[in-house]
């Protein structure tokens, strides 16, 4: 797990945004909770805040979840060079374009699902940086938890033209049950297989999810508890660092890792 690759480039994973209901609310919790300060965004969709971790801008928050009926959630968006072919891919196999594309600030964007279910956004513009050297309250990791993790990676790899890439910098990954994405030397994404079928909890299922970096996983899940948050993984230590899940007040999930040096 090494973050987003540095200078995030087509294909890859760009960029995060959570849908919200009410901005304000939302506000309240992550800015105490990872350490964020807002800034107004672009309006385009309706109502948005940038996130900021000192002078870097790290995430967007939108206040559309209740005019487009969507849920309140976490939103991995990818880099293409044109939105348009991109949904157009998207549609071709099997997948929905639920928004879009259209113009956003300075690009355009989508939302769209994969055949799965697993909700993804598209963005044509500007690309924004998380490297390794992504500052603390910065999403680190993306991780794609789904029933299938190689038949979602045929159709991320189509729609993204992964095969088609320069191998000098991309190169997938097959290893036990996930599939990994590595851009420039970097980790970008994780594609996990398994454990969604039969849920009794119909907020679980496919869905690409996002890692913010903390400095204290235990001291962070004790301050969401306060804000208002549910902890949906008590804290562990993994592989990478320790981490925990947790679910925003609205129902937003979300995990936290603090990562190894």
């Amino acid at each position: 797990m090494s973050g987003m690759p540095k200078g995030c480039v087509s294909g890859a994973p760009c960029w995060v945004s959570l849908l919200a209901r009410d901005l304000e609310e939302a506000a309240k919790f992550y800015g105490p909770l990872l350490e964020w300060r807002f800034e107004e965004g672009p309006e385009g969709g309706g109502p948005y805040l940038r996130a900021f971790s000192g002078d870097r801008e790290i995430a967007g928050i939108g206040g559309v979840a209740r005019r487009w009926a969507a849920p309140v959630s976490w939103t991995t968006y990818f880099g293409t060079e044109s939105a348009d072919a991109a949904a157009a891919a998207v549609r071709e196999r099997g997948g929905t374009v639920a928004v879009g594309p259209l113009e956003f600030g300075a690009g355009r964007m989508a939302l769209a699902a994969d055949p799965a279910g697993a909700a993804f956004g598209l963005w044509e513009g500007p690309q924004h940086t998380h490297g390794p050297d992504a500052p603390v309250g910065a999403p680190v990791w993306i991780e794609l938890r789904t029933r299938d993790a190689f038949e979602s990676a045929l159709f991320y790899g189509q729609v993204f033209a992964w095969d088609k890439a320069d191998p000098e910098r991309y190169e997938v990954i097959y290893e036990h049950d996930r599939v990994v994405l590595r851009v420039d030397g970097h980790s970008a994404a994780a594609l996990r297989g398994g454990g969604y079928e039969g849920s009794a909890d119909p907020r679980v299922r496919p869905r690409w999810h996002v890692f913010f970096s903390v400095a204290d996983v235990d001291a962070t899940v004790a301050r969401a508890r306060t804000l208002g948050g549910e902890v949906t993984g008590e804290p562990e230590d993994s592989a990478y660092g320790r981490v925990a899940g947790l679910r925003d007040p609205e129902g937003g999930l979300f995990s936290i890792i603090s990562q190894h040096e």
